[in-house]
């Protein structure tokens, strides 16, 4: 029984993820500081709950691992421009040097979960693939292309490493995000009949669901390594290519009531067509979900209660409470407590 080694796992693509790995057979070290809660990932025998930074992770950790995805991310541009520093350090450094471990503790495979965001603006004519140059716009795109760049030189006869550049994610998770575009909009046409877009809705924007990528993933896993050592794969579909307002349009019909589109913001310089051809033709692969799937499963989970919409999930939101409560809690800690105090009779 393989073991691999997740970091990022109580996020919202690991919280999928894990729960697969597991169903497949494969032991898991799920790493994570679990800022969203413990409680997204299933008790379940074979998995080991590890609660620690990616930028301290320690060589025992690597120990009988045979694989190693690299999920842990600071996981979008707002938060990456408010929180830039801890960006570099967890989304850039941190995962080269869990990579650099993995190989010296005899890993035999490592993946990189990096972002299409790294494309940054294109022309509306040019479809961009894994060979066309990058233009990433933001901290997030800049340091998942330096964490790209840190860790494929590794790749040897005895390490497999593989990079793959997932499209804006969707779709239903245990750690559910309305902060994610799709979802967004499934989130405003449940709560009142509107879809929230950012002018000028002619931008292009690659899609795919969290339950296609993991299985992307969990082909990596044993995807025969002449084939994939050394490579950047676009993770995605052409059919989930998507101008936003044509998505927008596409979601509101998804949707078993009234919808409008609301539009907010100045527009939106992030514009990118993206092709998927390398993945489907050396790996075989292509995405399941389209995007109005993706929105009324959302929609369907709100109405049955099974998700909420929460300070947790929009991920600035709740980085910024943690940090607020953060230091309200330092300012009025004393003797390593706040009613309870350490020692206080001895």
């Amino acid at each position: 029984m393989k073991t691999i080694l997740v970091t990022g796992a109580g996020g919202y693509i690991g919280s999928v993820l894990v729960p697969k790995l597991l169903d497949k057979g494969y032991k898991v070290k799920a790493v994570d500081r679990f800022f969203f809660g413990i409680d997204k990932l299933p008790d379940h025998p074979n998995l080991v709950l590890i609660k620690e930074d990616s930028r301290r992770l320690k060589e025992e950790v690597f120990a009988d691992v045979e694989a190693v995805i690299d999920l842990v991310a600071i996981s979008n541009d707002p938060s990456g421009e408010l929180f830039q520093e801890a960006t570099y350090q967890i989304n850039h450094i941190s995962r080269v040097s869990t990579a650099h471990k993995a190989k010296k503790l005899g890993v035999k495979r490592y993946i990189l979960p990096s972002s299409c965001s790294l494309y940054g603006f294109q022309p509306p004519e040019v479809i961009v693939n894994e060979t066309s140059p990058t233009n990433p716009l933001t901290t997030y795109a800049k340091a998942n292309e330096m964490a790209e760049h840190g860790v494929l030189p590794l790749a040897d006869d005895s390490f497999t490493v593989v990079v793959i550049r997932q499209a804006t994610v969707y779709g239903h998770s245990p750690r559910i995000r309305f902060d994610l575009a799709i979802n967004g909009m499934a989130l405003g046409a449940w709560q009142n009949g509107s879809i929230p877009l950012m002018r000028d809705g002619s931008q292009w924007r690659p899609f795919v669901h969290v339950q296609d990528t993991t299985d992307v993933m969990c082909l990596l896993l044993e995807a025969a390594p002449d084939v994939i050592n050394g490579q950047i794969y676009n993770v995605g579909s052409d059919r989930n290519n998507y101008q936003l307002g044509q998505l927008a349009e596409e979601v509101a019909s998804s949707i078993p009531k009234q919808v409008s589109i609301d539009w907010y913001g100045a527009p939106d310089h992030r514009s990118y067509r993206v092709s998927f051809d390398k993945i489907e033709k050396d790996l075989q692969w292509t995405g399941k979900w389209t995007a109005a799937q993706g929105a009324l499963e959302i929609y369907n989970a709100l109405e049955a209660g099974e998700v909420t919409d929460m300070a947790q999930t929009i991920t600035l939101n709740w980085y910024s409470e943690l940090m607020k409560w953060h230091r309200i809690i330092e300012d009025v800690k004393l003797y390593g407590g706040i009613m309870e105090l350490k020692g206080w009779n001895e």
